[in-house]
């Protein structure tokens, strides 16, 4: 609860208007998850500014304002304005626990913070007279924003106590001084930041560091970063851990699904003899062990009675997504450990998972971030743990790749190893696996969010989807990771998912789908997109080079690879070692590519391309057969496919709908003669993606889509079928705003002069990345939903646009390239038509520097 006088008391705020509420249920931070109530903060943050969200905390029921900026418009509420909220939420903290004389236990580490503070306040009895900050909110913001929860009545607090920057437990131990200081562990967890593992001590440190002389330090001693800070601490010190010489200590561990029994050993200086007891918990994972002990040692220290805490620790709750049990489908168990990863936490977690009675063992993991230098060894030695210790990995992210791929390397079976890049996509890899009796685990950061997964996993969705995290309307709107630079790719996975779903529900069951992913994908990701394709219909893939194939080969994908392009002869190894199916249209090629093979102790499949009237790669027809019975006499060699390319098959004008069919009754010729005798390859293919939706007739035994497989329409005459969609949206921010006066001239050749007063921005994008400057540029983007014209020439890296008629345009906003801003749209095919060009063109242009998301 806040009052009116202690906010104003505390930092020294200002009443705008005529004071209504004076006081309020909490501090609310996000307009989107206002009960009502509440006094929301409107702080400006490196990625928003919670000024432009008043008007909609104010319709949800905020009873009051906490501000730095004036508004602009009156409402209906207490409006305080201060002169930073950041700043005045660290007052307020600091204010309301003197004010109050809360005693606080602060608890900090790498990681166990959370179920270290819950099992605290467990063990403590959780009465009226007991405050703990609720979720995450535990930073400089999140840690005095939680403190608009603190009543009279609260004698003492656990606080859970993080940092993600120098400084900041000191700053937080400085806000809320402890009584009493817990670390848990000293791990591998925002290494940018820190640097290595003696930076993360440092900062952890400091919390112990603010111990008082009568306090007391409750430590790890089995992490000997944490044990060494025992000779910082003024205070006492009772070490935990499971080490023999520990004062509070567990051994004999067994576990069930039931939960974990140990025997709990007690000695000085935490009671006066040595004492043992054993007991049982409902928690998971002998990880979980240390937030247990570290809970002992506090509810010592608080007098409880040691009967009253057994039976407490056999009482105690599982958090949601920490290592809890839920019915999944199949009749299947699923052990959720979404909430958070570090390499230590996902190495026990794979553990429990061995430890627990079960018939087969599945593992879907997500990357773990913020691991800086460490990133690629901690994935890769959780690659080769899950390898030792599961039947089947799922792993789902392009930064999680890196443990499928150590997974591999360590023997386990490609057929035993899917790399998913969405929810539903990891999902289905594990529906098509499990059954009766089955254990699943699923375990990664934050960003992984792998909760979306275990939804997708329940048994019953509607009674257990609240017992999963990141459930509330503000996580589901969260989208895609932040990226390095302000110009990024959002690539939509579960589209081209559902685009490759559907182009195999047109051609059917008896015809293969071929996704073509040469030129990056056509500018989305190759990787990616190949990887989500051949999870949902696809089963071979389409590259234009060797080069282009290799990444994919060593990413792990097995599928068959056709490079559709000329492959020089100097190639030719290459191409056997990686095992790719190679278009042949020259017979020096050919005899190179025996050679290779013979070489090599391989055979190499083939697929001739047969020039039907496109007059681009590809034999003449008169000349395929004698050329077919050539490569098939060569070593090495098997003749697989036979394949011709239309030129005009987007056009449904008559001509061209005749020049089509010629290709094909050309190509119906071949097939005839090799049939008469007897020399038809057994995989036929022709359709392009325009073949494949307006040509049924040429689907054949396979089909080769490529930009309809990425939502875009072949040409204005193709039309998509419903089930088909855009996969991807090009964005930037503003970087600056400007007022200039008329005859204000913009960017290079002073070509644009301004007429009257005008607004300006200025984008970070420009022909580096692929936004084109001449002979036509973009011509609009939008802005705020709205489009704005493009100004001046393209720069290298920025360009200019006209926002004179968009109402309050700023810093940071975000600017729409190709996409989806509220109502309005800027299609790909749009651009292609004002640049002269077609919308292959537009998105294969986009260059590598722009991130994909």
């Amino acid at each position: 609860m806040i009052h009116l006088h202690d906010l104003l008391a505390a930092t020294n705020g200002t009443v705008l208007g005529s004071a209504g509420a004076t006081q309020f249920d909490g501090f609310a931070f996000d307009s989107r998850l206002v009960q009502g109530g509440e006094l929301f903060v409107a702080v400006k943050s490196e990625r928003g500014d919670g000024h432009d969200y008043i008007a909609e905390a104010v319709a949800k029921g905020a009873r009051g304002l906490l501000l730095h900026q004036t508004p602009t418009a009156s409402f209906p509420v207490t409006v305080v304005q201060v002169d930073d909220t950041q700043r005045a939420l660290q007052r307020w903290g600091r204010y309301i626990l003197r004010h109050y004389g809360t005693s606080v236990i602060g608890v900090t580490g790498s990681t166990g913070k959370t179920s270290t503070k819950e099992a605290i306040a467990q063990l403590l009895g959780e009465d009226e007279t007991l405050f703990k900050n609720p979720g995450n909110w535990n930073g400089r913001y999140g840690l005095p924003l939680a403190l608009g929860q603190l009543s009279a009545s609260h004698r003492r607090a656990v606080l859970e106590m993080a940092s993600d920057s120098l400084g900041e437990i000191a700053d937080l131990a400085a806000l809320a001084p402890p009584r009493l200081a817990v670390v848990t562990t000293v791990q591998p967890a925002h290494l940018d930041t820190f640097g290595n593992l003696d930076g993360v001590a440092a900062e952890k440190s400091a919390l112990v560091n603010a111990l008082p002389p009568d306090g007391l330090a409750l430590l790890n001693g089995d992490d000997p970063r944490v044990a060494a800070m025992a000779a910082q601490s003024q205070a006492p010190v009772w070490r935990y851990g499971l080490g023999d010489d520990l004062p509070i200590r567990a051994s004999e561990i067994s576990l069930s699904t039931a939960g974990m029994a140990f025997t709990l050993h007690l000695a000085p200086p935490v009671v006066a003899e040595r004492h043992s007891v054993r007991c049982t918990t409902p928690l998971l994972g002998r990880h979980l062990l240390y937030p247990i002990l570290a809970a002992v040692g506090v509810a010592l220290h608080a007098a409880i009675h040691l009967d009253e805490i057994v039976e407490r620790i056999a009482a105690l709750r599982r958090l949601a997504g920490r290592l809890t049990l839920l019915d999944a489908v199949n009749g299947a168990m699923l052990l959720d450990d979404s909430y958070n990863a570090s390499p230590a936490a996902v190495l026990a977690a794979l553990e429990t998972l061995a430890e627990l009675p079960c018939r087969r063992r599945v593992a879907v993991l997500g990357e773990m971030a913020e691991l800086g230098q460490a990133s690629d060894a901690a994935h890769a030695e959780v690659g080769r743990r899950a390898a030792q210790s599961v039947d089947q990995l799922v792993t789902k992210g392009a930064g999680a790749q890196r443990i499928a791929q150590a997974a591999l390397a360590a023997g386990m079976a490609t057929t035993a190893v899917t790399t998913a890049h969405t929810a539903e996509d990891a999902a289905r890899a594990v529906l098509r696996e499990i059954g009766e009796g089955d254990l699943v685990l699923l375990k990664g950061g934050m960003v992984a969010r792998l909760e979306q997964v275990a939804l997708l996993l329940l048994a019953d969705p509607e009674r257990d989807g609240d017992k999963l995290v990141r459930q509330n309307a503000a996580w589901q709107q969260i989208g895609s990771r932040p990226v390095e630079r302000p110009t990024w790719i959002e690539v939509d996975l579960a589209a081209i998912a559902q685009n490759a779903r559907t182009l195999k529900a047109i051609v059917g069951p008896d015809v293969a789908l071929m996704a073509v992913v040469k030129a990056d994908g056509y500018g989305h990701g190759a990787l990616r997109v190949a990887q989500t394709a051949l999870l949902n219909g696809a089963t071979w893939l389409g590259v234009a080079t060797v080069s282009e194939a290799q990444p994919l080969r060593h990413a792990g994908i097995e599928a068959p690879i056709l490079v559709l392009g000329y492959t020089p002869a100097w190639q030719a190894r290459d191409a056997v070692r990686l095992g790719l199916r190679v278009t042949l249209f020259s017979l020096d090629v050919a005899q190179s590519l025996s050679a290779a093979a013979r070489a090599l102790g391989r055979q190499v499949a083939v697929h001739i391309k047969v020039d039907t009237g496109m007059h681009r790669l590809g034999l003449p027809a008169d000349e395929v057969l004698d050329f077919v019975e050539a490569v098939a006499a060569l070593d090495g060699l098997r003749v697989e496919g036979l394949f011709t390319h239309f030129s005009v098959a987007d056009s449904a004008e008559g001509w061209y709908t005749t020049f089509t069919q010629r290709q094909l009754d050309a190509f119906g010729a071949v097939l005839a003669a090799l049939d008469e005798r007897g020399m038809r390859p057994p995989i036929v293919h022709a359709a392009n993606s325009a073949g494949t939706l307006a040509w049924p007739a040429a689907h054949f035994d396979m089909v080769r889509p490529g930009i309809a497989l990425y939502g875009l329409a072949p040409s204005a005459d193709v039309a998509l079928p419903d089930g088909l969609r855009p996969a991807l949206s090009w964005k930037t921010q503003i970087a600056q705003v400007k007022r200039l006066p008329p005859d204000s001239y913009i960017s290079y050749g002073a070509t644009y002069r301004t007429a009257t007063e005008e607004q300006i921005a200025v984008i970070p994008v420009g022909y580096a990345d692929g936004f084109r400057r001449a002979p036509q540029n973009w011509g609009e983007v939008l802005v705020r939903g709205q489009r704005a014209p493009l100004v001046g020439r393209v720069c290298m890296d920025q360009a200019m646009i006209r926002v004179d008629h968009i109402p309050g345009v700023r810093q940071g906003d975000e600017v729409v390239l190709i996409g989806q801003q509220g109502a309005a749209r800027l299609s790909a095919e749009e651009v292609a038509a004002r640049l002269g060009t077609i919308s292959y063109e537009v998105v294969s242009e986009i260059l590598a520097r722009v991130a994909r998301v």
